[in-house]
């Protein structure tokens, strides 16, 4: 679900302060799937940057941030976010390490 009008200008605001902690920070924590679901199911209209990838199969990649920290996870399969969770749709999200 992409956001538009005002909340399309709101979610690029988020990201950008989400982009500027990681920076500042250099701290991103990478969770199992489960773990990330429950984060999110915990954090009211979540904003999520989702990407979907692979090169010898499919997987899915989400980051979020919460309380400061940024979260991240991959997974083969879609997770759940909630109903109230804002996504953008990356072309591509990249974690060092990952």
């Amino acid at each position: 679900m992409a956001a538009g009008g005002s909340g399309a200008a709101a979610a690029a605001a988020a990201h950008q302060r989400l982009v500027q902690a990681v920076r500042a920070s250099g701290v991103i924590v990478q969770v199992e799937p489960q773990e990330f679901e429950k984060l999110v199911a915990q954090t009211e209209k979540a904003l999520v940057v989702t990407a979907k990838g692979g090169v010898f199969g499919s997987h899915f990649k989400y980051l979020v941030s919460y309380k400061g920290l940024a979260f991240y996870t991959k997974s083969r399969t879609a997770i759940h976010l909630p109903g109230d969770a804002q996504t953008i749709d990356a072309a591509k999200i990249w974690v060092p390490g990952s």
